[in-house]
């Protein structure tokens, strides 16, 4: 696609590069704000920016956050001794839409993918383990996605949580093997989340 104006294809080329954006999309979108008033494009930059440069990581739950800790560890009606482990940060969001968790979250960060070369000082696994040590925690739901990734995160996980006396447990299989928790509805997961089971120690081949 070439364009009559370096600054217009720039633009597009910016946008396209976004997951699940393509040219013809990110075309449309650059028109779009090319159409827009100058302070909604100012403002939309500028919000762009600040999440960019201000957003943090909660320091206890590894969970985005505005400030030190995020809003669902500083809730003090959340279950404290309840903590849901999660690959990512789109898996939050999506057991949150749910609403039928009230306990708190670990964000790993990833799973354990040796072809990646990634193993589990690369995640934030010590941090909840770190956790689980000074106490107060007495169950840990491993809510990972159904790939033998999730599945060897998982083994891994259970072994030293239950080494470290804490009950494990798994959400139940509604969710489809090799999907991840974000693409599940929102009743398939909230009932995956209710019906949780003591963990198996058992990876699928």
């Amino acid at each position: 696609m070439s364009l009559s104006s370096a600054l217009l294809e720039n633009a597009v080329d910016q946008l396209a590069s976004l997951p699940g954006i393509g040219r013809r999309t990110a075309m449309r979108l650059a028109l779009d704000l090319l159409r827009r008033e100058p302070q909604e494009v100012a403002r939309f930059s500028e919000a762009i920016r600040r999440m960019r440069d201000e957003l943090r990581y909660c320091e206890v739950c590894c969970n985005i956050s505005d400030e030190p800790r995020c809003a669902i560890c500083r809730d003090p009606a959340r279950d404290a001794g309840l903590i849901c482990v999660v690959e990512d940060i789109r898996d939050v969001i999506a057991i949150e839409g749910t609403r039928q968790y009230r306990g708190l979250y670990h964000v790993l960060g990833g799973v354990i993918s040796p072809m990646e070369g990634l193993g589990p000082d690369d995640l934030n696994t010590q941090e909840l383990m770190d956790r689980v040590l000074r106490g107060g925690v007495r169950e840990v739901v491993l809510a990972l996605g159904g790939t033998l990734e999730g599945d060897t995160t998982g083994f891994y996980l259970n072994r030293r949580l239950t080494e470290a006396g804490v009950l494990v447990t798994a959400i139940a299989r509604g969710i489809s093997v090799g999907s991840g928790l974000d693409q599940a509805d929102e009743v398939t997961l909230g009932r995956s989340i209710a019906d949780r089971k003591p963990y198996e120690q058992t990876i699928r081949r």
